[in-house]
């Protein structure tokens, strides 16, 4: 059985905060969070819907950082909904809301845009904080970590294990210019122990010219994603991971649903639920295991035909509700 995970990078907006100021909160949620539109919210819990309507199961990566600027309530609103459906709830950490922080940042003066920009230190410190403010707000114990914007390095996975966090997902084959800076290449595509944790990447496919792409939601298409699936379901593959974002079904003002984009997470949700061999798994339940074997694992291939189609559906929705 192949283990598809889901993985929700679920964030309030912190560029919301640099144009309007730290008195956002109430829209920051709605845009960032709840994704309201004049359609219909199509944020966390319309992708709680979704996921319960097909029975699959979603690991949620919160950012508690913003605690530092709204106090923990702020994380309790978003990490609620999603223990009480019974999803999982693991640690993202954007460092940009230091910047905002004034006296309550745990670093003094200290800011940086990624957690890689930080001593390892100070990284454990981060980590310390972000990890009890996610658990006060109701989570369970994280073992779970993506950076925020995949800014990681190898400092950030020595941290983590001193920490007591067992699993990285911060890095992402399928981006060449990726902020993430573990010691890790393109080549680099299944679960591997590295500075004391598992490092599990994200998934990609094959791109014409040898290269790679990565597994989001925004960056595939359904049928890119599913067939993705697939393929590694049939060579074996234990598992894939999935990126998306809370705020990935509104436009990219936040303020109207893009349909293209909403219609591609319900397929992909679709699919998966009825695709044999294939299952749903999160980190609290059934993390990522190392591979059996260690020979490397063949993404899906390039299809002309797919990736053309992608290319007019993206067109359309950059033409629409913004580039992605």
């Amino acid at each position: 059985m192949t283990r598809v995970y889901i993985t929700i990078d679920t964030e309030y907006s912190a560029g919301m905060v640099v144009r309007q100021g730290t008195d956002c909160r109430a829209e920051n949620f709605a845009r960032a969070i709840g994704c309201e539109t004049p359609s219909g919210p199509v944020g966390v819990g319309y992708q709680l819907d979704r996921f319960d309507r097909h029975g699959l199961k979603a690991v949620f990566f919160v950012d508690p950082m913003p605690a530092l600027v709204w106090g923990v309530e702020a994380i309790a609103d978003v990490v609620g909904p999603i223990v009480a459906r019974g999803h999982d709830v693991q640690l993202h950490l954007h460092s940009e809301w230091l910047a905002f922080a004034g006296n309550a940042n745990p670093l003094g003066t200290r800011v940086g845009t990624h957690i890689k920009d930080f001593t390892f230190d100070e990284q454990c410190r981060l980590l310390d904080y972000a990890r009890d403010t996610l658990v006060a707000a109701g989570a369970p114990a994280p073992i779970a970590f993506r950076a925020g914007n995949y800014g990681a390095n190898d400092d950030t996975l020595r941290a983590l294990a001193a920490v007591g966090l067992a699993y990285d997902t911060s890095h992402c084959p399928g981006i060449a210019g990726s902020d993430c800076a573990i010691g890790l290449g393109p080549d680099d595509r299944l679960p591997v122990e590295r500075c004391g944790v598992i490092e599990v990447p994200i998934g990609a496919i094959a791109t014409r010219g040898g290269g790679l792409r990565h597994g989001q939601l925004t960056a595939l298409s359904a049928g890119e994603i599913l067939a993705a699936l697939r393929h590694t379901q049939a060579v074996g593959g234990e598992s894939f991971t999935l990126v998306s974002h809370s705020f990935e079904l509104a436009s990219r003002d936040r303020l109207r649903t893009n349909q293209i984009v909403k219609r591609r997470f319900e397929q992909v949700c679709a699919g998966l639920a009825r695709m044999p061999g294939v299952t749903t798994a999160t980190y609290a339940d059934a993390p990522p295991a190392l591979p059996r074997t260690a020979a490397a694992q063949g993404v899906l291939p390039h299809s002309a035909w797919r990736t053309g189609l992608r290319l007019v559906e993206q067109a359309a929705a950059n033409v629409l509700y913004g580039a992605a």
